[in-house]
């Protein structure tokens, strides 16, 4: 993937910086394959009995679900990659596979992966790019993504742009990970997940260049917390440019720093050493 930079002839258009979309596959996402495709309701952050319970949340295009395959459960049944196409629902790319007995599913697309390329997924399966096998079998030192938690839950996580996990030791029947956000943890090798990184990596430094944008993709404008009323926010009122505080939500909980997860939580006997602060 590579970003497009944009001549400034317009204020909004002087700092854009946006994708160029030459990873995929011509006229792939305007023509969707419609077997896998599912309505989008837009609820605008109301819950059912209309409240906003989402604040900055409304409007944007309108959309169609993929239906991804988080499981990749057709074992030891080749696939030929068909289309790399564009998904409105995630930051990564999808590809389109064909499997031998005539299934279409979509998948997260690592980087990398080329149309015509053959996937599989299972026991004794060579850790190739786009192949899906359990991390009791991977040599260590191999890059992750789409990693279950559980075996046969689907997978959970390393599933965003560019998002990749690393596995690092084995332990007895869990092996041991680096996530993405920098945490340890042990995974049971029971548990399935696919060779490489997922595509799309830049897409972090992509530049809206402008509000519009942003409305586009349906978030609607956000305003600081100083700058609203005492009855409105714990960092709103006073005389000028106060400046709050302590910074905190909407509800009071602290940021920067404040930890939200609960000490007894069951699975944290599996977390070897936290994330960086």
């Amino acid at each position: 993937m590579s970003l497009k930079k944009t001549r400034p002839i317009t204020p909004g258009q002087r700092f854009k910086l946006t994708d160029s979309f030459e990873d995929l596959t011509l006229n792939s996402s305007n023509n969707p394959e419609k077997s896998l495709l599912a309505p989008k309701h837009s609820k605008g952050g109301r819950n059912n009995t209309g409240k906003m319970t989402m604040r900055y949340l409304g409007g944007g295009h309108k959309q169609r679900w993929r239906l991804i395959d988080f499981k990749r459960d057709k074992f030891n049944v080749p696939a030929t990659v068909m289309t790399i196409e564009y998904d409105p629902n995630r930051t990564a790319r999808i590809a389109l596979l064909n499997y031998a007995d005539g299934e279409k599913r979509y998948i997260i697309a690592p980087n990398g992966l080329k149309v015509g390329q053959k996937l599989l997924s299972g026991k004794n399966i060579a850790p190739d790019t786009g192949n899906t096998l359990y991390l009791g079998e991977m040599p260590l030192g191999t890059t992750v993504h789409n990693i279950e938690l559980r075996p046969g839950q689907g997978a959970k996580l390393a599933r965003s742009a560019g998002s990749y996990a690393q596995l690092s030791a084995r332990d007895g029947r869990y092996v041991i990970l680096r996530m993405p956000s920098g945490e340890t943890r042990m995974v049971l090798g029971s548990c399935l997940a696919t060779v490489g990184s997922v595509s799309n990596p830049d897409h972090n430094l992509e530049i809206h260049g402008k509000a519009g944008r942003r409305r586009w993709l349906g978030r609607r404008p956000r305003n600081r917390g100083v700058s609203m009323n005492p009855v409105d926010h714990p960092m709103g009122g006073g005389e000028g440019k106060a400046s709050g505080g302590h910074p905190r939500s909407r509800k009071g909980i602290p940021a920067k720093g404040y930890k939200t997860r609960h000490k007894k939580k069951g699975t944290n006997r599996f977390i070897i050493e936290r994330r960086k602060k």
